[in-house]
């Protein structure tokens, strides 16, 4: 296994492009290798998907296939007592703001807010994957309408203003041998998704 601590000093960021390029001088094919030189447009766009990456290893494939579910299925469906098949109970969980969470209650508290005020919510692609070892890195593609009030955090709400977003972000999970995540980083653009929705 990698050692991940080693690799995830710094931002979560920086965490996927060391898992890309661990991929790439280990000798492994990217996700991208078979299309390459082609080169993607912004997936949020054009649904534009590479599929599954080349030589996983069985307990790669069902990490991705495990975090598919999740998203597309779990997450998208509000099945949150299916969130523990991917999640350990112990997750740390890391958020674009700087904050994190540790423990599965809080973790699907925070899954939860996204569906206030857009219960339309749902990741409808995974244009890339990634993964190596213990380590997996996918980027998705979540939409949505934000048609209900959201709450602003100081006991007050925007209101809805009926604008779609689809928004690009990436995550970087931990796995441990159990087949679900000790950590994971959760990283999009929050000012593009604010105005996107019409608040920024």
């Amino acid at each position: 296994m990698i050692d991940r601590r080693a690799v995830l000093r710094g931002s979560g960021a920086v965490a996927a492009g060391a898992l890309a390029i661990t991929a790439v001088e280990s000798g492994n094919d990217p996700a991208f290798a078979s299309v390459m030189p082609a080169l993607m447009g912004n997936p949020a766009e054009t649904g534009e998907s590479l599929g599954y990456p080349t030589h996983l290893t069985h307990q790669e494939r069902r990490n991705l296939e495990t975090f598919d579910e999740l998203d597309f299925v779990v997450y998208s469906g509000q099945q949150w007592d299916r969130v523990r098949e991917s999640h350990s109970d112990k997750i740390r969980a890391h958020w674009p703001d700087g904050h994190y969470t540790d423990g599965l209650a809080a973790h699907i508290e925070d899954l939860k807010f996204q569906f206030i005020f857009a219960p339309d919510t749902r990741t409808v692609d995974h244009p890339v994957r990634v993964a190596k070892d213990n380590f997996t890195a996918v980027t998705g593609v979540s939409t949505g309408t934000f048609t209900r009030p959201m709450p602003d955090g100081k006991g007050g709400f925007y209101p809805p203003t009926g604008k779609k977003y689809a928004i690009n972000l990436v995550t970087v999970g931990i796995w441990n041998r159990k087949g679900v995540m000790d950590e994971e980083f959760i990283i999009y653009d929050q000012l593009t998704f604010m105005r996107q929705l019409g608040l920024a």
